[in-house]
């Protein structure tokens, strides 16, 4: 990758340093007792959210079925509509099906397990207090007096301050890279619809094979595409890194070459795989 790195695409991730935070007093120094007040309130409210959503009932998804429907400028008119611009809703089998499977299984669910949620919480700020340390820069980190209060979104006003700066300037840099990136891939000599062939945003990686054609398949399931297979014709790998199968498409950028085009694609996963490209032609299809 020449703009779209793997460096430009983590400092996309550190343009909110500062979302969340609240100043708080006491956070400038090491507190056991204030981390456990505040661990204990956003455990709480972890908690009620989760026991919410786990009682929610599914029934109150089928209200929809039989709702009477108008166009938009006919509902916020003051005339009476007529019964032929109206439109029952009439809710899909399949869909019906799939609900009143979700109303038997609400059912029978066991009792909301306070206990393994709260487990679960702790796992999880474990987790966020290591990714806080890699993700901040190292001479915040060592202003902080408990890295664990940081993580529950409390700071004192200096250590917000300096976030907020840093947020900007890593804001500065994402928006220049991205101008330049466009720039760039405007100025290459590429149709539209060979571009349309190299959109995979988000689509998972599930076979990877080279030869005389390098052909990628995916599960387009979580991406923005139903086209599933890629084709490089005459490919020639100028870099493979990472373990690509089992990783997600995020960021291409293709460039016109004498014989054909070099596509750099830059796929999520840890670490993040990346493969470069020269073919002859760019197929894609739905297999």
């Amino acid at each position: 990758m020449k703009y779209l790195t793997k460096e430009w695409y983590e400092m996309c991730q550190r343009t909110g340093l500062h979302f969340g935070m609240r100043v708080h007093r006491g956070t400038n120094e090491l507190d056991e007792a204030l981390f456990l007040r505040l661990y204990k309130r956003k455990e709480k409210a972890h908690v009620n959210v989760e026991r919410e959503i786990y009682n929610i009932d599914p029934r109150s998804m089928l209200k929809h079925d039989g709702t009477v429907l108008v166009r938009a400028d006919q509902f916020f008119s003051e005339e009476a509509v007529a019964e032929e611009d109206q439109m029952i809703y009439h809710m899909p089998p399949e869909q019906r099906a799939h609900i009143e499977k979700l109303i038997a299984e609400h059912d029978v669910r066991p009792p909301f397990d306070e206990k393994k949620c709260k487990e679960e919480y702790k796992e999880t700020m474990e987790w966020s207090v290591q990714s806080q340390k890699e993700r901040l820069p190292q001479n915040i980190v060592e202003q902080i007096a408990d890295i664990r209060v940081f993580t529950l979104g409390y700071c004192t006003r200096e250590i917000l301050l300096q976030l907020k700066k840093q947020s900007a300037e890593n804001t500065r840099e994402m928006d220049r890279v991205s101008k330049e990136y466009r720039e760039a891939i405007l100025a290459q000599d590429i149709s539209d619809e060979i571009r349309s062939r190299v959109q995979f945003h988000d689509c998972t990686v599930t076979e990877l094979l080279t030869g005389e054609e390098a052909v990628i398949r995916f599960d387009t399931s979580g991406g923005f595409t139903n086209m599933n297979k890629l084709t490089l014709i005459t490919p020639e790998i100028i870099r493979q890194e990472g373990e690509i199968v089992g990783s997600y498409w995020l960021y291409q950028e293709l460039y016109r070459i004498d014989n054909g085009y070099e596509l750099h694609v830059l796929f999520g996963g840890e670490p993040m795989p990346e493969l470069i490209v020269r073919c002859e032609d760019i197929l894609a299809e739905e297999e």
